[in-house]
């Protein structure tokens, strides 16, 4: 799938760990691995990450930025250690929140912060992106919160990535409006397997006559 999405002209893939989410660590390295050395974009990847010697690690296999979430509440000290190692651009952080209650761990826990405080807490420890996913009440799908992004955008300062809730088309045109706050870039998952996007229909076309399986193909 990553050779496939670059084929189609992936700029950056977003690539979680779900076991890792679910161990507090990265389990997959080795795939993470192949993943980078099979594409010419960058990757960024998050899931369970929780240590300074991880994210070394996870540098070591050629990832573009290390995404942290939960030990971003519970280690502010590990954040401000990493911006100062691999600097602003290699580590973004992850918002995971309902109801304007913050997320953490198994995506059910909330944290004694507010999503806004702690995105100022970052901002102080020199974070420059985040990204930020809304979760539907009483669910774990996502749902595109025009105003929680604005709003996270604009009283930070911080780029913001919308991280899930895009169902079409129509989205990517109403979230291109908060372009001027901040809200600069957004990660499409399952739509896009779902061939939600009327390009798509072309892309398959294009598949049906491949020969060549390389990171740039086309026909």
């Amino acid at each position: 799938m990553a050779i496939l999405w670059r084929g189609e002209n992936a700029k950056t893939l977003h690539v979680v760990d779900v076991d890792g989410v679910a161990e507090g660590k990265v389990k997959h390295k080795d795939l993470i691995r192949r993943m980078v050395q099979a594409v010419d974009i960058p990757i960024q990847v998050g899931g369970g990450i929780r240590s300074y010697e991880e994210v070394e690690q996870i540098f070591e296999l050629g990832v573009y930025r290390v995404i942290i979430g939960t030990a971003s509440v519970e280690q502010p000290e590990l954040v401000e250690r990493l911006v100062r190692q691999f600097g602003t651009r290699k580590i973004a952080i992850g918002i995971d929140c309902r109801n304007e209650k913050l997320l953490i761990s198994d995506h059910k826990t909330e944290a004694p912060i507010t999503p806004l405080e702690h995105a100022f807490q970052m901002q102080k420890l020199g974070v420059c992106r985040i990204l930020l996913s809304v979760r539907e009440e009483g669910s774990l799908e996502h749902k595109l919160d025009f105003e929680s992004l604005r709003t996270l955008a604009q009283r930070t300062g911080i780029r913001i990535t919308a991280w899930g809730g895009v169902k079409d088309y129509h989205d990517l045109i109403r979230l291109q409006e908060l372009e001027k706050y901040g809200v600069d870039s957004v990660i499409i998952g399952k739509p896009l397997y779902q061939n939600t996007f009327p390009c798509q229909d072309l892309w398959r076309i294009n598949e049906q006559q491949l020969v060549d399986l390389g990171p740039t193909r086309r026909t």
